[in-house]
């Protein structure tokens, strides 16, 4: 009942008021010469494209605020001549959502126009910022189309911005870019101001493509109280609205492949992030048309964008006489369209809808190869559905805003072809894989329903600014996952059985049906607990702040910002309700075109929900479990108030053998449900997780900069910023039964590994024979390792940024030029992250895996004529870190008495050298014992340098240019570079993780994508 309440309560929202983009534009009036406060000058506004004109007069202070003021268009500010001041205007003003633009007037007097040795332009503007002492960079989208953009994904321009790079993650799936070299899975996503976090591991929601989009913006440091979430950095995208004319577009996109791009043996990635190889194309369409369905009243904007991805794969079953080429698809819709109400002067409302839908496809083989068959084909699903409203109403002392939406997130890891089959590994009398059939084997179907609600209000009174503003973010989350619940069969075929199947030449049609029904199953397993599990997510947040111009020169912004987020509760009582963030900065105008500005402040992040849910998804009720649990509460491990109940959970376990529960052998698709296994959660495993019974504290990060603007003239713009980060609380995994510390200095004389079983014996709880002793009891239902989420991890972040731009102007180039000099250590690197040894996480401290001492990026527009645009984007980044780990075949596995540990009579040998085995986490982060003697991430790859290229040819159909066809080709890396490091990767799949000593050497596992072209054309009206 509460949620239907909710969802009606929401319809009749989106029904009474749609949401309206507004913002304050700051106009500062000055001499030219004296630089003094012009006061009483009138300031006059203009945006013909939505009817807009106003004018208002300067204050004592020389300034005036334009309140409230739509997105839509663009604006023209200005003065007229008078008896005292020449004329002086700034033209072509785009605004963006939720940032105070200021503008500055320079009026020369009519007595200066008399002196020869002083030029005055009645142009005479600057648009550097004098608000705030906010970190940002922005892009406008005519900026955006002019560069080589691949697919029109719009998170591919964001790494030619200052303090942003491209990220390794830890999935293949995980955002592409990094703020300030932190996880990218922190990273605040914003739509129009408004949330576009999938908040099970963080990401774009809604994936909004180059053709909704208006301004790209990323906020590093320093920013605004009204922002949080995040303890990083806020990418906000302005939408595209409407205007009183009917402009539109119709575009085709095409990369070609292997037909024309550099020949490589690495794989490639698609725009989600996954690997792909042979055959791969791309092909995207689609339209997107604006105008008034009401002159300056009623604007409307739509846009619709498909893409095709074609990849092939390699599926190789010599065994079955199988050898073929297997043809897949991705496929990516986003819909998005937008209404905005001009009701009259004061009252402005808004609605957007955006539509998402993606399938990733996973047909078949491998990319080099494989036995899965077409039968376990699957696709990852990632849907969404954002619905945003809002009002806003102002007058000249006041304006409040109203801010709903509602959006659905659906990630469904693996949608199987066959989702009522068991899923089937076929082994040869060899025990050599044959085949792979039926169903992927496992189920990941997150479902995330979030309702968002905003109220912002500001009061203007003399020299200051009020706002304040309240925050809900609840998101209710379910999980489908674990094992197959259709059950899990390996099998063993007989020669004749292989034989006789092969002879029936079945091809790749082959399915788990055809598997002869005698086949011997040599095990079987089932999902205990196929049902959905989850919680509800409630961020509740409220600020405060005063933008007080103390002077003409000097304004101040003093804030104060409250979060709470009751995921922090965990395994606790209550959760972490001492979030305060305070924030102040100051920007000084030391003359018309130059201001200095700093500040410092507190930034909460967010808790991610996959903390949350990993800790119910591995989790366990059973009694042995719960008894391993109080064990570490006597030691003084756990907390001594720790409430078991809080902490457990029945999550997935699969569980099954070879035979069933009355000791007969299992047959071939004839196992037995999971009912029939209902009491078997008592079961040893090798990690169980749980929640943390103190909860956990909300990650912060306290930030400091000083940066420095001067505009040299009407079209270059120079700034630079300091900034120093510091994290804590950053999330990491700790394990209550880790082995004791392993001597390394051992490894390193005597090339000798720590067996598992000497490990075990001495963890707090020691493990033998898959059970441990407490009270001298034998316990089979515990776990090797008991880990727990924790905060307690930290980082430091210190970069020197300097920017040169340009804009066009009378002449026919620009540029943006950028260099970052950066530093960014930490002791943990992800969620799953764990120390190498015994929880040692001082040891780990060093650089991060996004970390760059130098980035160094530049793009060049020149200006053909009227109708050609070449455009030259590079990028040249000094190497990322390389962890070293040890070389497997070196390390003897030795007993507690250092003698080898024989398997069949003969040594083995490991990397594993502590001996304290695999963990979840290793699959994504990578953990893994060191080098002996090496510190983490102490080693570099070269330098990668990558050149992008485009030219963009216009065909005017009209005489006015309302009318143009626009065909464009775009070289990504035309240089052909072979680069190691400074692309979007994966972690484990990158040239990040090296065998061997530092300095010697490495070998290239993955490359950045090599030369590639892609070529379009577009109709515009």
């Amino acid at each position: 009942m509460k949620k239907l309440s909710l969802f009606c309560w929401l319809m009749l929202s989106l029904t009474c008021s749609v949401f309206a983009q507004t913002t304050d534009l700051l106009v500062t009036v000055r001499e030219l010469t004296r630089q003094q406060a012009v006061t009483g000058q009138t300031v006059y506004l203009e945006n013909p494209s939505i009817g807009l004109s106003q004018s208002a007069p300067t204050d004592a202070n020389g300034k005036v605020l334009f309140r409230a003021l739509s997105l839509n268009g663009v604006y023209r500010v200005f003065t007229k001549e008078n008896d005292t001041y020449l004329e002086s205007e700034a033209e072509g003003i785009v605004l963006r959502a939720n940032f105070r633009r200021s503008v500055t007037l320079l009026l020369p007097t009519r007595r200066e126009i008399s002196l020869s040795e002083v030029q005055v332009r009645s142009t005479s503007a600057s648009r550097i910022n004098t608000v705030n002492a906010e970190v940002s960079s922005e892009i406008d989208i005519r900026k955006v189309e002019e560069l080589p953009v691949e697919g029109r994904d719009i998170t591919r321009v964001l790494y030619r911005l200052p303090n942003v790079s491209q990220a390794t993650g830890f999935f293949p799936e995980a955002p592409n870019v990094s703020i300030n070299g932190a996880n990218s899975l922190y990273n605040n996503y914003l739509i129009d101001g408004m949330d576009n976090n999938e908040r099970f591991l963080g990401g774009q929601k809604f994936a909004i493509p180059v053709g909704f989009a208006r301004n790209v913006t990323v906020l590093t440091n320093n920013y605004s109280v009204e922002f949080g979430n995040t303890g990083n950095g806020i990418i906000n995208i302005t939408s595209k609205s409407g205007s009183n004319e009917t402009t539109g577009e119709v575009f085709f996109l095409t990369r070609p492949g292997a037909v024309i791009d550099a020949q490589t043996s690495y794989p490639l990635r698609d725009l989600s992030g996954n690997q792909v190889k042979d055959g791969f194309q791309r092909y995207q369409g689609g339209f997107g048309v604006g105008g008034a369905l009401v002159k300056n009243k009623t604007f409307y904007y739509l846009n619709v964008e498909h893409t095709t991805d074609i990849k092939d794969n390699l599926l190789t079953a010599p065994l079955v006489g199988v050898n073929e080429t297997i043809r897949g698809t991705n496929r990516f819709t986003y819909i998005s369209g937008k209404i905005d109400q001009f009701w009259n002067d004061r009252f402005k409302s808004s609605l957007r809808v955006n539509v998402g839908q993606v399938a990733i496809g996973r047909q078949a083989g491998g990319l080099t190869g494989g036995i899965a068959f077409p039968s376990a084909a699957n696709a990852q699903d990632r849907n969404s559905l954002l619905i945003a409203s809002r009002n806003t109403y102002t007058t000249d002392r006041f304006s409040s805003e109203t801010n709903v939406q509602y959006s659905r997130f659906r990630w469904n890891y693996a949608r199987a072809e066959n989702p009522d089959s068991p899923d089937v590994t076929v082994l040869d009398p060899t025990g050599q894989g044959v085949a792979y059939l039926g169903h992927p084997g496992y189920l990941f179907d997150s479902h995330e329903s979030t309702v968002q609600v905003q109220q912002k209000v500001s009061f203007y009174r003399g020299n200051h600014t009020f706002r304040a503003g309240a925050e809900l973010i609840s998101a209710n989350h379910e999980l489908f996952g674990g094992g197959n619940p259709n059950g899990s069969y390996t099998v063993q075929l007989t020669a004749a059985q292989l034989a006789a199947l092969r002879e029936r030449n079945v091809g790749s049609n082959l399915s788990p049906t055809d598997i002869p029904a005698d086949a011997r199953v040599l095990s079987y397993a089932v999902e205990l607990r196929p049902a959905a599990y989850g919680t509800t997510q409630n961020v509740v947040s409220l600020y405060a702040e005063d933008q007080w111009t103390v002077s003409p020169q000097l304004n101040v912004t003093l804030g104060l910002r409250y979060d709470y987020d009751n995921l922090s509760k965990g395994g606790a009582a209550q959760g972490d309700f001492n979030n305060l963030a305070p924030r102040g900065s100051f920007n000084y105008k030391l003359t018309g075109r130059s201001a200095l500005r700093g500040g410092v402040g507190l930034f909460y992040d967010k808790i991610l929900y996959s903390i949350y849910s990993d800790a119910l998804q591995q989790n366990n009720s059973g009694a042995d479990f719960r008894r391993q649990i109080q064990y570490f509460v006597e030691r003084g491990a756990l907390p001594a108030d720790t409430d078991i109940d809080r902490v457990t959970f029945d999550g997935n376990l699969t569980v099954g053998g070879a035979t069933s529960n009355t000791g007969q052998p299992i047959r071939y698709l004839q196992g037995p449900p999971a009912s029939a296994y209902a009491g078997q959660r008592n079961l040893f495993s090798g990690e169980r997780r749980i929640l943390n019974p103190s909860g956990y504290q909300n990650p912060y990060t306290l930030q400091t900069t000083l940066g420095y603007q001067y505009q040299l003239n009407d079209n270059v713009l120079f700034y630079a910023d300091a900034v120093y980060n510091e994290s804590y609380n950053l999330f990491r995994t700790r394990n209550l039964n880790a082995p004791a510390p392993w001597d390394y200095s051992l490894s390193a004389q005597r090339n000798i590994a720590r067996s598992t079983e000497w490990a075990n014996s001495t963890r707090p709880l020691p493990i033998s024979n898959g059970s441990a002793v407490i009270n001298g009891q034998t316990l089979t239902g515990v776990a090797q390792s008991l880990v727990m989420t924790e905060t307690a991890g930290r980082s430091q972040y210190m970069a020197l940024s300097v920017n040169l731009q340009k804009d066009k102007g009378a002449s026919n180039y620009a540029y943006r030029l950028i260099y970052t000099l950066s530093r960014l250590y930490n002791d943990t690197e992800d969620i799953n992250f764990r120390a190498m040894d015994a929880n040692n996480f001082a040891a780990e401290w060093g650089p991060s895996v996004n970390d760059r001492r130098h980035i160094i990026n530049g793009i060049v527009n020149y200006y053909v004529g009227r109708w050609l645009t070449l455009t030259a984007a590079a990028l040249v980044q000094s190497g990322q870190p390389i962890n070293r780990v040890p070389d497997g075949s070196r390390y003897v596995v030795v007993d507690q008495n250092l003698q080898p540990v024989l398997v069949e009579g003969r040594q083995i040998t490991t990397n594993d050298l502590n001996g304290d085995g695999g963990a979840f986490g290793d699959a994504y982060v990578g953990n893994s014992d060191r080098q002996p003697g090496e510190s983490r991430n102490n080693d570099r790859l070269p330098w990668s340098k990558v050149v992008d290229i485009s030219a963009q040819f216009t065909i005017p159909l009209t005489s006015q240019l309302n009318r143009r066809i626009e065909i464009r080709a775009d070289v990504f890396n035309v240089l052909n570079t072979n680069n190691l490091s400074g692309y979007s990767n994966n972690a484990t799949q990158s040239n990040q993780i090296q065998i061997g000593p530092r300095g010697s050497g490495f070998v290239q596992r993955n490359a950045a994508p090599p030369r590639q072209f892609q070529f379009g054309v577009r109709y515009l009206f």
